[in-house]
C-alpha cells in the first residue's frame, strides 16, 4: 500500500473559475437591460408625440411679440439710365413703454395613458410710443393713413377672441396679418390715419388678449421698457429664456415678473423691411413644468442595474463558498433575469400610476420572487433573510437616489463605498485556497 498527495482540483469546480463565470453572466445581462433603456427610450418618444398631438388640436406653446407699429412709405431713386424708380419699404417702430399683465389656466388633458398640460390665458396689454417726429429725418414719402398696429403668436389657432387696439378711445380691430415677419404670424389692426407725422404727443394703446396655449408661454420685450407679470395656479413653474424674474411660490400658484430695459436686449427701436433678425433669443417666460416625469425616472433607475445585478451575484457568490452549497451558472441568470425584469415592471405600471406606487409593486413583487427562489436553492431560513435584508436594503436606497436628484451623486458614491467596505470585510474572512488534499491510492504489491 502506497500513500500519494494528489495535487491540484478541476479548475471547472474553483472558485476562480465561477468568478469569472459570474462576470461573464453579468456583462451578458446587460443586454436586455440595454434593451430595457431603448424601451424606455421608445415610450418616452411615443408619449412626446401623442402629447404633440393633443397640443396641436388646443394649441401649441405660444410667444407674443409685440405690438409694433409699422408705417409704409416710399423712397424714389433714379438709375444709371436716368430713369426714376419708387420703391416701397415698411417702417418697424417699438413701443416706448409696454406693459403685460396675464393670468394663466392651467388645466391637465388626458388621451389614454398620457397626458398633457395645457392652459388659457388673460393678456393685458398696454404701453405707448413715443412722438413720431423724428419720422421727418428719414428719407421717404410716408403714408400714415395704411399704417398698422401688429402683434406676433406662435399659433393663432389660440386666440378665443376678437382682438382690438384701443388708441384715444377709438377702437381697431385685428385681421390676420401678412406675415411678412419670417419668425412669426401676426394679427395687425388699421389704424385709419389716427398716426400723425408732425405731433409730439405720445400714442398710448391697450388691448386684451385671451389665449390658449400648451406647455409654456414667453414673451419678446419689444418695448425700451419692458415690464411683465405673470400669475397662475400651478405649484410647479419653471422660468425659462435669458431673464431671470422676480417670483413668489404659494400653496396655489406662483407669481413672477420681469423689468427689462432696452440696452438689456439686442433690438432696436426701429428698423426697415425684414432687415432684423429674429428674437426667439430674448424670449423669455414660464414653462408648466410636470412634477414627476417618470420616464426620466426609470432611465435613472435602469442606469443602476449593473450595481443591482452585481451586489445580488456577490451574496450568492459568497453563501456558495461559506455554505459550500454549489449554484449552477443557471441559476445565477434566473436571478439576473428577474432583477432585468423589475424594470420592465416598473415602466408599465409607471405609466399607470404614480412613479412611487408603481416603485412599491415591482420592487415588492421582484424582492418575494428572488427570496422564494433563493430559499429552494439555500435551504436555510437565516441566509435567505439576510439576501431579504440586502435586497430591501438595495432598493430603498435606489429609491432614495432617484428622489434626491441634487445630491444623488453624493449619496450614490458614499452608499457605495460602505457597500464595497462590506464586502471587503466580508471576503477577508474567507479562506480562498483551499489545501491540496491527501488522496490514499491502495496498489497491488506485485509478486516476485
Amino acid at each position: 500500500m502506497e500513500t500519494k498527495k494528489k495535487t491540484g482540483e478541476k479548475f471547472s469546480q474553483s472558485f476562480t473559475f465561477k468568478g469569472i463565470t459570474i462576470v461573464i453572466l453579468i456583462l451578458l445581462l446587460l443586454i436586455p437591460n440595454a434593451m430595457i433603456r431603448d424601451l424606455i427610450h421608445e415610450r418616452e418618444q411615443r408619449s412626446d408625440e401623442t402629447i404633440l398631438k393633443i397640443n396641436e388640436k388646443w394649441s401649441l406653446p405660444q410667444t407674443v411679440c409685440g405690438p409694433i407699429l409699422t408705417i409704409p412709405y416710399t423712397t424714389t431713386f433714379t438709375d444709371a439710365d436716368k430713369k426714376t424708380h419708387v420703391q416701397g419699404h415698411e417702417l418697424h417702430i417699438t413701443p416706448k413703454e409696454l406693459n403685460i399683465h396675464t393670468r394663466l389656466f392651467p388645466e391637465e388633458r388626458h388621451y389614454g395613458i398620457y397626458k398633457s398640460i395645457l392652459y388659457k390665458s388673460e393678456i393685458s396689454v398696454s404701453g405707448q410710443f413715443a412722438p413720431l417726429d423724428y419720422l421727418k429725418t428719414i428719407d421717404g414719402v410716408f403714408d400714415l393713413k395704411k399704417a398698422y398696429l401688429e402683434i406676433g403668436l406662435s399659433d393663432l389657432r389660440g386666440v378665443t377672441k376678437q382682438l382690438e387696439f384701443k388708441i384715444k378711445e377709438h377702437s381697431y380691430p385685428t385681421e390676420v396679418g401678412s406675415n411678412t415677419h419670417k419668425w412669426r404670424k401676426n394679427l395687425a389692426a388699421a389704424l385709419n390715419g389716427v398716426i400723425k407725422m408732425d405731433s409730439t404727443e405720445s400714442y398710448s394703446f391697450e388691448c386684451q388678449l385671451n389665449l390658449n396655449g400648451s406647455s409654456n408661454i414667453g414673451f419678446i420685450p419689444v418695448g425700451n421698457t419692458t415690464k411683465v407679470t405673470i400669475e397662475g395656479d400651478w405649484k410647479a413653474p419653471g422660468f425659462i429664456g435669458s431673464f431671470t424674474p422676480d417670483y413668489k411660490l404659494t400653496e396655489k400658484g406662483f407669481q413672477a415678473s420681469w423689468s427689462i430695459l432696452n440696452f438689456n436686449r439686442n433690438i432696436p427701436e426701429y428698423w426697415i423691411d425684414n432687415t432684423v433678425d429674429n428674437f426667439e433669443d430674448t424670449s423669455f417666460g414660464v414653462i408648466l413644468v410636470e412634477t414627476v416625469d417618470h420616464y426620466q425616472q426609470n432611465m435613472r433607475s435602469a442606469k443602476y442595474a449593473l450595481m443591482f445585478i452585481a451586489l445580488t451575484f456577490a451574496v450568492f457568490f459568497f453563501v456558495e463558498i461559506l455554505t459550500q452549497k454549489r449554484i449552477h451558472p443557471i441559476q445565477y441568470l434566473l436571478v439576473g433575469l428577474a432583477l432585468i425584469l423589475f424594470y420592465s415592471l416598473l415602466l408599465s405600471i409607471s405609466e399607470q400610476t404614480n412613479f412611487a406606487f408603481a416603485y412599491l409593486i415591482a420592487a415588492v413583487a421582484t424582492i418575494a420572487l428572488i427570496t422564494a427562489y433563493a430559499h429552494s436553492i439555500f435551504k436555510n431560513k437565516s441566509q435567505t433573510g439576510i439576501l431579504l435584508a440586502i435586497l430591501t436594503v438595495l432598493y430603498v436606497f435606489l429609491y432614495v437616489i432617484l428622489q434626491l436628484e441634487d445630491v444623488a451623486l453624493l449619496i450614490g458614491s458614499i452608499g457605495l463605498f460602505i457597500i464595497l467596505g462590506i464586502i471587503m470585510f466580508i471576503s477577508g474572512k474567507i479562506k480562498w485556497y483551499k489545501p491540496e488534499p491527501e488522496i490514499t491510492i491502495i496498489e497491488e504489491e506485485k509478486p516476485q
